[in-house]
């Protein structure tokens, strides 16, 4: 092969780092500021600054032989999560199902992590068998081989793909900005009610105006739950909701379907939807979605695997892992917000149950209550105010999926050097 690309092993690129756990059962060890990295905290990030869990400087100082730097480029490489890769943020700790590669300033960080981010497959093929789980320990992963062009187009190929991860993580914040818009107003208007207390108070309600101000009572009464405003109820969720009302037939006529797996799922976005001939689609490709349906995991459904159903093509099918919810007295941004509030993903996840696998049946969802205006004009404002907020991240998340393709289209390409982005030739690739 040219001399311009060069054959190197992982260990080449820099100091090789495997992550370790401080005593949990010491409580000192945890809660401080330093981002304490698992697989868990992996999922769908390119870079990570913020963790589930934090040490403190203690328990940072027991393991300070796994402290790595920011632009570290980490690699899971033991159990079913094997061969994730993210770049370091900031300063941060591993656990030990992660090898890190501290990068010499002689390799660009990010053209590591997209090298090594479309390996997952050989990874796991190299990880030691015979154990209950397959495990890539740190000299395997040391000298696993890596192909990498000049410094000068490392760094131009990672800025292309870095572009569109940009872009997308953009739009993943914005709708992370206007899904919590339409919560909190459900949170004022239907859980906390402050607009009734504004009014009890004497006070004019604040953030809204004259009109929808006199659509909520002035006075509460009392129910076995608590308060309540002045002529509003507690519905049932099945009261409001048909669920799993659409499924499947073999007389459908349709060609193809998309599938949307749960494993693909989180929180709002959907990573892949999968296409299949009818026929040969999984078994579990049962639920038809319409416009405005809600469909919420009902496998560990604290995990956050929901979505909203805006506009679905005719042939889009999800699993019938999820309870789909299709609004049949409330609008849909009512029905998707109050089945998104983290109180109620909470709730669901203590009344799962079934071992590895916990779960709730639909009736459960169906049991959850809200709170129900008597005034439809009431829920009206909530959906003419909300409603353009989903429709908006829909839009966000549509644009992710075409990015998203476009990158990982580029990305084998630019790896092996069959295109390249620098304007002036390139560096010659691999025979």
């Amino acid at each position: 092969m040219s001399c311009e690309w060069e054959d190197l092993t992982l260990g080449d690129l820099g100091r090789i780092v495997t992550g370790k756990t401080p005593l949990t059962a010491i409580e000192g060890n945890f809660g401080g500021q330093i981002p304490f990295v698992t697989p868990s905290d992996m999922d769908g990030r390119k870079t990570i600054s913020t963790t589930a869990r934090y040490l403190t400087e203690t328990g940072a100082a027991l393991v300070k032989g796994s402290k790595i730097p920011a632009g570290s480029v980490m690699v899971s490489c033991i159990g079913s999560d094997m061969g994730k890769a993210v770049i370091a943020g900031r300063d941060c700790v591993t656990n030990q199902q992660i090898n890190s590669i501290v990068v010499d300033d002689r390799f660009n960080s990010e053209f590591v992590y997209y090298n090594l981010s479309t390996r997952k497959n050989e990874i796991r093929h190299q990880a030691a068998g015979g154990s209950a789980q397959p495990i890539l320990n740190k000299g395997d992963f040391s000298r696993l081989e890596i192909t990498l062009p000049p410094l000068a187009e490392q760094k131009a190929i990672a800025a292309v793909l870095g572009a569109l991860d940009d872009k997308i993580e953009l739009n993943r914040r914005m709708n992370a900005t206007l899904e919590a818009m339409a919560r909190a107003l459900f949170q004022s208007w239907f859980i906390d009610f402050d607009p009734v207390r504004a009014k009890l108070d004497g006070r004019k309600p604040v953030g809204i105006d004259e009109a929808t101000a006199a659509l909520f009572p002035a006075h509460f009464n009392h129910d076995d739950e608590g308060m309540i405003p002045d002529g509003w109820s507690r519905s049932r969720i099945d009261e409001l909701c048909a669920i799993n009302a659409w499924t499947l037939g073999k007389s459908d006529d349709l060609e193809t379907l998309e599938y949307v797996e749960i494993s693909e799922v989180h929180r709002g976005d959907i990573a892949n939807i999968a296409t299949y001939q009818r026929g040969a689609e999984p078994s579990r490709a049962r639920r038809r979605l319409r416009h405005g349906d809600t469909a919420l995991s009902t496998v560990r459904p604290d995990r956050g695997s929901y979505f909203l159903s805006l506009n679905p093509p005719e042939n889009r099918v999800a699993s019938t892992g999820f309870a789909v919810l299709t609004p049949t007295k409330a609008p849909w941004s009512f029905i998707h917000t109050a089945l998104t509030q983290p109180e109620i993903s909470d709730h669901l996840g203590q009344m799962a149950d079934g071992g590895a696998y916990p779960a709730v049946r639909p009736e459960i969802i169906g049991a959850i209550q809200v709170a129900f205006p008597n005034n439809p004009k009431t829920l009206e404002a909530f959906h003419c105010t909300c409603a353009h907020l989903f429709e908006r991240a829909d839009s966000n998340r549509k644009e992710n999926r075409i990015l998203g393709m476009l990158r990982d289209t580029l990305l084998p390409k630019l790896m092996s050097g069959e295109i390249s982005p620098l304007p002036h030739g390139r560096a010659s690739p691999p025979p």
